[in-house]
């Protein structure tokens, strides 16, 4: 499986969807502003450990999540720093 991270103005995706081009991603996301990928899922874990330190779950549960759902997509969750 390969996933791109999608940045948009209110969050990081992560989706499993096939695009051939940042064009399709861009056209599937209304606040799109930029993607990474497609990276297999060790460089996506590697990526978002070194830097998302505050994923709430951790990047490898988020993951888990993503292949596990029958979603095409999840968006993160970070902790909350007050």
């Amino acid at each position: 499986m390969l996933i791109h991270i999608v940045f948009t103005e209110t969050a990081v995706i992560l989706t499993k969807v096939e695009y051939k081009s940042f064009r399709e991603i861009q056209n599937d996301f209304c606040d799109f502003k930029a993607s990474l990928g497609p990276w297999t899922e060790c460089e996506v874990f590697d990526y978002l450990n070194f830097e998302y330190s505050n994923l709430v779950p951790n990047a490898r549960d988020q993951l888990k999540k993503l292949k596990s759902s029958g979603h095409n997509e999840i968006v993160l969750s970070f902790c909350d720093k007050a």
